[in-house]
């Protein structure tokens, strides 16, 4: 089987991680998330169409109706129109978006119209942040249990790494965030934590069996080892996200597009981000192994 020198390109990979994160932190610190209704707060109108409609000929008709921040998509049914708008709630608001959607000579009926708050918005987005931290330190206590505090302080920087990112893409182009995206984050931190123990896990045996002091060839040779088993799992899992991106309807893009950015770099940051900061940090034989102490007692032998 071929060997990969995965190690002797870490720097351009830092590189490229390093350019990563700054375009994404930039993108948050100026556009900031496209926050959906989950977390601002607006009004929901849901409606049956007799025959499945356009979705741009409703946003169109909405837009030129002077709404403005609309979401439209299918709920269910193709015929079926979830409508989002981030503005204050009014009890006429849903016969005025049947009134208007009407006029196209469709058949429209009004299924429910419903307010969700700004406080309520505030809280959730308080608390999924909360929730999101608590996990990251859930994980390096648990890494650093199990492994190593080196090993903790690599999983964490590239769960960090994987989030940062995967935000960024959604501020950058200004995707929706809502609740189903930030599901689909968690996720994606128990993705990228099971591929790096993985790699952790079969790095950790190489140092404790390998009797050369090469770190950066017992890296290789253990992210090589466990190279088939990554593309097989990440190769798999993103044709899955794929077909949902593409077949699996507005409702859960969001999610689907959200997965696919975090699984496509959580991959890569398992080998460039988790394994290679080890080399970065100076993990030694030694911090598995503890020298073993002498027996004074062995030495007074005669």
């Amino acid at each position: 089987m071929r060997q990969f020198d995965f190690m002797g390109k870490r720097r351009l990979a830092f590189i490229a991680s390093a350019v990563m994160v700054l375009v994404s932190i930039i993108a948050l610190a100026v556009q900031q998330l496209n926050l959906g209704l989950d977390f601002t707060g607006g009004t929901l109108v849901e409606v049956r169409y007799a025959v499945a409609p356009s979705l741009d000929s409703v946003r169109q008709l909405l837009e030129n109706a002077g709404f403005r921040d609309i979401s439209v998509q299918t709920f269910g049914a193709a015929n079926e129109v979830l409508i989002r708008l981030q503005q204050a709630y009014d009890d006429n608001v849903g016969e005025q978006v049947v009134g208007l959607l009407s006029e196209s000579g469709d058949r429209v009926n009004l299924v429910r119209a419903e307010f969700v708050g700004a406080q309520v918005g505030e809280q959730l987005r308080d608390r999924s942040g909360l929730g999101m931290l608590v996990a990251l330190g859930i994980v390096m206590v648990y890494v650093a249990f199990r492994f190593q505090y080196k090993f903790a302080l690599g999983a964490l920087l590239a769960l960090v790494h994987d989030v940062i990112i995967t935000l960024g893409v959604f501020s950058l182009f200004q995707i929706e965030f809502d609740l189903t995206v930030l599901a689909a984050l968690l996720a994606v931190i128990g993705y990228s934590l099971n591929d790096t123990i993985v790699v952790y896990d079969r790095i950790r045996e190489n140092i404790r069996k390998s009797r050369i002091d090469d770190m950066t060839q017992i890296f290789n040779d253990a992210i090589n080892m466990t190279l088939a088993r990554t593309l097989a799992t990440s190769g798999t899992t993103l044709l899955v996200l794929l077909a949902l991106l593409t077949l699996g309807g507005d409702m859960i893009e969001g999610f689907a597009l959200a997965l696919l950015v975090g699984v496509g770099v959580g991959t890569f940051s398992s080998i460039y981000v988790a394994s290679a900061l080890l080399l970065t940090l100076k993990l030694q034989r030694q911090d598995l192994i503890p020298a073993q102490k002498e027996d004074p007692e062995a030495e007074e032998l005669p």
